[in-house]
């Protein structure tokens, strides 16, 4: 699962899911032993993060939106994903 980003202690990845659980463009995020897999609209379809940390994932969301959208494009394309910056 290609790595985007990584920012205070939070690694955020994606990748493509062919007839995988989630129907939905989403991304996996971990912080610790925590998980979380959220929508692209930021509706969490599984596990959790701490709350602030839950709080910087969603900011940074926002900030990127347009890249990860064109991530997950590619990524269904076969195609590879590019690295977004972190949230700074």
């Amino acid at each position: 699962m290609p790595t985007l980003s990584m920012f205070y202690g939070i690694i955020v990845r994606m990748f493509a899911e062919k007839n995988g659980q989630h129907h939905t463009p989403h991304l996996h995020a971990a912080y610790g032993g925590d998980e979380v897999v959220v929508s692209l609209d930021g509706e969490v379809l599984e596990g959790e993060l701490p709350k602030g940390k839950m709080q910087l994932l969603y900011a940074w969301m926002e900030i990127h939106r347009d890249e990860l959208e064109a991530n997950w494009k590619l990524l269904c394309d076969g195609e590879p994903a590019f690295k977004i910056e972190p949230l700074k």
